[in-house]
């Protein structure tokens, strides 16, 4: 039987977090919504990337800053967000691992999606220079994506839990000596000046995001989006396990490629649950809606030759630029 996410699994078929532990966020002790406005979770300080998603993707919301990942999944599951925004994929570096397992823990359905642009600059105090720069601090992402520009000198690198919030951490120290990889749009948010831009590795990095919400209240979340961020095609991710048998995994696939249906995303994760056994969970981003008779014969006929099928959310499909 096909299931939607529902009081998921205590584990998560996942390896090591990609987001190190964080403070707690002062936000994340406060009622949100004063405003009237939607409040929208998204880990990070103001000026950072999932921010920047938040903005993107709502009509007129609050965004609300939080400390981790998990501190968004658990803000929209007890009401303190109306929504929440996690990035999931990077163009450059592939699955955000963490919030897969997070998916896979919550009862969350995924509403809709994004990808945001991934422009990086080095910030600094004002009058710092590259020759007077010692140390370098940035999510570890952020610095894998700027790895080109970094090893040009002798830096020390340092890993921060968000690319916002380590520019507001040079700001707040008054740091000398410091700068911070983040988006150029933070500098003036914490006094910073901007003293390289465009540090990033290629021209064409994004990063993908996902909307969450509570599971009954999909229509209000998506019906607070800007309206071009609502109005792709029909997208569904879903999470399956094959049984161990020759073959399976061939016929798993071939229920949806003899119906013609894509699968625009196939990565397989450890199913914890299992314990060390070396078994897996396919993850799937397919193009198509439960709803219609074709995915929905393919979902039957997955069901018939899997352990596994669980139904993460079925969304609009995110414009490209």
């Amino acid at each position: 039987m096909v299931q939607p996410l529902s009081g998921g699994p205590t584990g998560a078929p996942g390896g090591p977090a990609a987001e190190p532990a964080a403070r707690e966020h002062p936000g994340a002790r406060e009622h949100p919504g004063t405003s009237g406005r939607p409040p929208v979770a998204y880990s990070g300080e103001p000026g950072a990337f999932a921010e920047d998603a938040v903005l993107q993707f709502f009509a007129d919301p609050e965004p609300l800053p939080l400390a981790s990942f998990r501190a968004v999944f658990e803000a929209v599951r007890d009401g303190r967000a109306s929504a929440g925004v996690v990035p999931v994929e990077s163009s450059l570096l592939g699955t955000i691992r963490e919030n897969l397992d997070l998916l896979w823990s919550f009862d969350l359905p995924i509403v809709g999606e994004l990808t945001v642009p991934v422009r990086l600059a080095l910030l600094a105090l004002p009058g710092e220079r590259l020759d007077t720069v010692e140390r370098v601090y940035s999510i570890s992402a952020a610095l894998a994506q700027a790895d080109e520009f970094l090893r040009s000198r002798p830096w020390t690198v340092e890993t921060a839990y968000n690319t916002a919030g380590a520019a507001k951490g040079i700001a707040d120290r008054r740091e000398r000596g410091a700068a911070a990889v983040a988006s150029a749009r933070v500098a003036p948010l914490y006094g910073l000046e901007v003293i390289a831009d465009g540090i990033q590795t290629g021209g064409h990095n994004r990063t993908r995001f996902a909307v969450l919400a509570r599971r009954g209240e999909e229509s209000a979340v998506r019906g607070a989006a800007r309206p071009d961020a609502v109005s792709g095609a029909p997208r569904t991710s879903l999470v399956f396990a094959v049984r161990n048998v020759p073959g399976s995994l061939y016929r798993s696939l071939g229920a949806f490629a003899t119906r013609g249906i894509n699968l625009w995303r196939l990565e397989s994760r450890p199913w914890t649950e299992r314990g060390a056994r070396w078994e897996y969970v396919f993850w799937v981003d397919l193009e198509g809606d439960p709803a219609d008779p074709a995915c929905a014969a393919a979902l039957a006929a997955l069901a018939e030759e899997t352990e596994l099928v669980r139904i993460l959310g079925t969304y609009p499909r995110a414009a490209e630029e």
